[in-house]
């Protein structure tokens, strides 16, 4: 998770455009929110624990000018929920100054921080990408993406990248591609004439974004993705530059297709709306079931219902309301916080589903407490019936790249049968869509994507002890807050 998005904008505040862009990202990440400019000379950052709005209001954003800009919202998966941890990172130092947004979770963390002069006491915060911002401002290269260029291939998980020095906007995947990354074009703020020898794109500004969703909101059109091992390079008054710091190994994570990201970005090429809806046509036919109603989970379960009934045949309403202030109970930072995030976030319509039998329709099961929440409000609200369709297969194994999953143990299909998870959530049945159901609905090989969390196959090999890891740069620092 967390979102990323960076922004070269000639003639134009960059940074309110970069709080723009991460703000159609909130989906991605809900602890902190920063953005970092620069004006040419100097870098200037400001973060803080919160939402995007409350973070970079018009309060905060007039003071930081500059037409180069990045952005982020963090999700934790390394470090705890303080400001020290917030992004982007910083650093000021006698080679070079940089700030650094990082979407994905390293996984050779401590043997990173081997290489680093002076170890953990040289970092001011508990995350991996503040020991990735602090070796990379070391390194002694020419500049930054030189250093990028050393210092990346010794680095091991998932990083998807917006790098920010004095001139330069700076974009980076890793050579997995684990996360996404976006580039776009921003068109220049006044029209401008483009004589016969000028290069088209002088004027034009350049975004870089986790997901298409981003560029939509800032007006920009999409270019192409990052790709896997690539540093696409961004300057006022050139066109984007490209280096390779490693070969490609594609293995995008497809929980960013089934979950992660808004249903109205593209990837690989596909509308995710439209992918959800064939995953849901899929599992109609996997795991059909007598009804007389078809809901959703609200949101993120919307689209998968839509195809579900539209397959089955069985109507579809909207069972239950969402509060729209309220964020996803899947990201937040402890099991505590995400049990009462349900009963605030959904309410049921007790008209709609008192006496019904009802196909409830979500994307995952993780570890199996709001779908319990979920069954039991509908419960208390009168259904007669209630089978559970997940538009998904079961979640057996961690994630290492940049999903709080690390612990086989939370996972619930990891100790549990599909009867018995169905027995805790309290439901009437309980189906899962296969991993053939996704790839059919996603008309895209199996080797295009990573499915560890479904079989255990992970692109990028995981040291065993792994699982500890959230917290390894808190190791006698002091609480975890």
């Amino acid at each position: 998770m967390c979102g990323v998005f960076g922004v070269v904008a000639p003639g134009q505040e960059a940074a309110r455009i970069a709080a723009l862009g991460i703000f159609a990202l909130q989906h991605r990440g809900q602890e902190s929110a920063g953005v970092a400019v620069s004006d040419g000379e100097q870098l200037m950052l400001y973060k803080d624990l919160g939402l995007v709005a409350q973070v970079l209001d018009d309060r905060r954003l007039p003071s930081l000018r500059g037409e180069l800009a990045i952005a982020h919202c963090r999700y934790s998966t390394t470090g705890s929920t303080v400001w020290e941890n917030a992004q982007p990172t910083l650093r000021l130092g006698p080679r070079r100054a940089l700030a650094i947004g990082h979407n994905g979770n390293l996984v050779n963390t401590r043997e990173l921080l081997a290489k680093l002069a002076g170890g953990r006491a040289r970092l001011p915060a508990s995350t991996d990408t503040e020991l990735l911002t602090a070796l990379i401002a070391d390194e002694p290269a020419t500049d930054t993406v030189d250093a990028l260029r050393r210092v990346l291939p010794t680095t091991r998980g998932a990083y998807s990248l917006v790098v920010l020095d004095e001139r330069r906007v700076l974009g980076v995947r890793d050579p997995h591609g684990f996360r996404p990354l976006v580039l776009g074009r921003l068109a220049p703020q006044e029209p401008r004439t483009v004589g016969l020898w000028d290069d088209p794109d002088s004027a034009a500004g350049w975004v870089l974004s986790s997901e298409t969703a981003g560029l939509d909101v800032v007006g920009a059109e999409y270019v192409r993705d990052v790709e896997p091992g690539e540093i696409v390079i961004l300057e006022a008054g050139k066109a984007p530059a490209s280096v390779r710091f490693a070969p490609a190994t594609p293995a995008l994570c497809v929980f960013e297709l089934i979950y992660f990201a808004r249903p109205d970005s593209y990837m690989e090429g596909v509308n995710l709306y439209e992918a959800r809806r064939q995953m849901g046509i899929q599992l109609a036919g996997e795991q059909p079931i007598p009804a007389d109603l078809v809901m959703p989970v609200p949101d993120t379960g919307a689209p998968a219902a839509a195809g579900y009934a539209e397959a089955s045949g069985i109507p579809y309403r909207e069972g239950m309301i969402r509060n729209r202030y309220a964020g996803r109970t899947f990201i937040q930072p402890s099991q505590a916080m995400r049990q009462r995030g349900v009963t605030v976030k959904l309410s049921p319509l007790r008209e709609i589903v008192r006496g019904r039998r009802l196909v409830v329709v979500d994307d995952s099961i993780v570890r199996g407490t709001t779908t319990r929440s979920i069954v039991e409000l509908l419960r208390r609200a009168g259904a007669a019936e209630i089978h559970v369709r997940i538009s998904a297969p079961p979640i057996y194994h961690p994630c290492f790249y940049g999903i709080d999953t690390q612990v086989e143990t939370e996972l619930i299909a990891s100790t549990h049968s599909v009867e018995e998870i169905r027995a805790f959530i309290g439901a009437d049945s309980l189906g899962y869509l296969s991993l053939r159901g996704v790839l059919a609905a996603l008309d895209l090989p199996y080797d295009r994507f990573c499915f560890a969390c479904f079989d255990g196959r992970y692109p990028e090999p995981v040291p065993y002890d792994a699982a500890s890891r959230k917290f390894a740069l808190e190791e006698g620092v002091g609480a975890r807050g």
